[in-house]
């Protein structure tokens, strides 16, 4: 499923960006306004919540797979403008718990219930990225009465219903231009350090994630390097494996949902025909999934508004920030 996930991404032509600081990993210090406490969701695990103020109805940010609260760092303190912010690390991610067992859809779920109920907060909103609409989904049908709405960030798509699994659409990829197909890797010299790291993504990714992500997201080698990614490749797979099919049918709380126009976000410019045809079947494949899921989607019967994002990649609250506050800004005065 990880690897599913990472070829629908790429052939989509998302990308996951840089970070933001240029400090010394000596002199780095996490700059975003939160304040950081860990809420314990089972006996032994704990989760990370960030919290960055703000006043109004609670917002809770929940990530997707592979980043951390902390993807929100520089999001979070511009959306509290209107509403208190939150986010949860799932388990299995950054400095939250690392447990052999309960990555799936429902215990992922149960977690942000729990982190709701000690945080004593009525009615929140949830707001999440790509895979963090399994827990949203799940929540949502099982306990529309302890939310006010749900907002999903690209983060409808539907796990059993996935192009990255289709041979058909394996095949339209491998005809796409190699440009749009691969990406540059990092050379040992790009991860001496996590600002060559930056540099490298500065150059070669779309939209940058702040540094405390990068930080949480990977060890620091003793020499300052980058070193291993701190999820494993066993908790991935059990995150994977415990997704389920989507049903938005018995969600009753209203529904705001961003998407990505396809290949908005493309810069490449075909060279001929070839390409341009190749180019165009690939889109057009794509569509036909997001079409599906946006059909799913509207079955909701607390209201669904839709929203498709131009220039966008998968991060949209990255891409198109301006955007994505609006559309909250105006989705939250309209909730009772």
């Amino acid at each position: 499923m990880k690897r599913a996930i990472e070829i629908f991404l790429l052939t989509a032509m998302l990308a996951v960006g840089p970070f933001a600081r240029k400090d010394t990993p000596e002199a780095w210090h996490d700059p975003s306004p939160h304040q950081v406490q860990f809420v314990t969701v089972q006996p032994g695990v704990r989760l990370e919540v960030l919290d960055w103020g703000g006043t109004g109805r609670a917002v809770v940010l929940l990530a997707g797979s592979g980043n951390t609260a902390h993807v929100f760092d520089e999001f979070a303190p511009k959306l509290r403008q209107f509403c208190h912010v939150y986010g949860i690390t799932r388990r299995g991610y950054g400095i939250s718990s690392h447990p052999d067992s309960g990555y799936s859809e429902q215990r992922l779920a149960e977690d942000v219930l729990q982190v709701m109920g000690q945080l004593k907060l009525e009615k929140p909103v949830l707001m999440g990225h790509s895979m963090s609409g399994e827990e949203m989904t799940r929540l949502g049908d099982e306990h529309s009465d302890r939310l006010a709405g749900l907002i999903y960030m690209d983060a409808a798509s539907d796990p059993k219903d996935f192009p990255g699994s289709s041979p058909a659409y394996l095949e339209l990829f491998k005809k796409l231009p190699e440009a749009t197909r691969t990406r540059p890797d990092p050379t040992d010299a790009d991860m001496k350090s996590f600002h060559a790291y930056y540099e490298w993504q500065l150059q070669n990714r779309d939209a940058p994630f702040p540094e405390s992500e990068l930080r949480n997201q990977f060890d620091e080698n003793p020499d300052g390097s980058v070193g291993e990614f701190k999820t494993s490749d066993q908790i991935h797979r059990a995150v994977g494996d415990g997704a389920q099919q989507r049903d938005y049918s018995r969600i009753r709380v209203p529904i705001l949902a961003f998407f990505p126009a396809i290949g908005g976000d493309s810069k490449y410019q075909p060279k001929n025909d070839t390409e341009r045809a190749a180019i165009k079947a690939f889109n057009d494949a794509t569509a036909v999934y997001v079409n599906r899921y946006k059909q799913s989607l509207v079955k909701a019967p607390g209201g669904v508004k839709i929203v498709d994002l131009q220039r966008a990649n998968h991060y949209v609250f990255l891409t198109n920030e301006s955007d994505v506050l609006r559309e909250t800004q105006l989705f939250l005065a309209g909730l009772k």
